[in-house]
């Protein structure tokens, strides 16, 4: 898939593992080493999760060849610089303030939307826009659904909030894809929904 500019979208597959691992190690393991393993949660091939960067590494790489880490990567030449990761409840069933979320919950989603990350070459260029509609594009070509996604609610916020905390992107980011507000989630997350057409 091609977008207008010289970036396309990839999947994150065995074969984009390379190019996705690339990523990961340039920034020295994001997010504190986690290799985006967190909303894995109690999945069976996450056993050893956040105990070391070498094993988090080793979980995505056996949980991407098991075709249960799914991601919208960007790709500029060879190189990937952003990435999304989405999955199904099922593929993803950790989350931050699980209690509140289930308590709230009516209906389930068919995907989640849990991680957005950009290169740091890249940001403040609309990677983050670009990757997330790629990740929607994936979910529309696996047959689409219901989203969700738990973006920071900077809404009220006055104070400024580093980008590195920042990792499920913001509410205006997901209201521009065209994703709508449901519910609060702790403190300064909310649940976005979107339903997506199967292509």
């Amino acid at each position: 898939m091609t977008t207008e500019s010289s970036y396309r979208i990839e999947p994150l597959s065995p074969e984009t593992w390379p190019a996705f691992e690339a990523l990961v190690e340039r920034h020295n393991g994001i997010f504190g080493g986690c290799w985006c393993t967190w909303f894995h949660g109690g999945h069976p091939s996450c056993e050893g999760r956040g105990e070391t960067y070498e094993g988090n590494r080793a979980i995505k790489k056996r949980l991407v060849d098991e075709g249960v880490a799914h991601a919208a990567l960007v790709m500029d030449g060879d190189e990937a610089i952003a990435w999304a990761e989405f999955g199904t409840p099922v593929e993803l069933p950790a989350m931050k303030h699980n209690k509140e979320y289930e308590a709230t919950t009516t209906v389930d989603p068919d995907y989640r939307i849990d991680c957005v990350f950009v290169d740091k070459r890249y940001r403040r260029k609309g990677m983050s826009e670009l990757v997330i509609q790629g990740a929607l594009d994936l979910i529309a070509q696996a047959g689409g659904g219901r989203v969700e996604s738990y973006p920071h609610d900077l809404t009220n916020q006055t104070k400024k909030m580093s980008s590195s905390f920042l990792y499920s992107g913001t509410r205006r980011l997901y209201e521009r894809l065209g994703f709508t507000y449901d519910r609060p989630k702790g403190l300064k997350n909310c649940v976005m929904v979107k339903t997506v057409e199967p292509t």
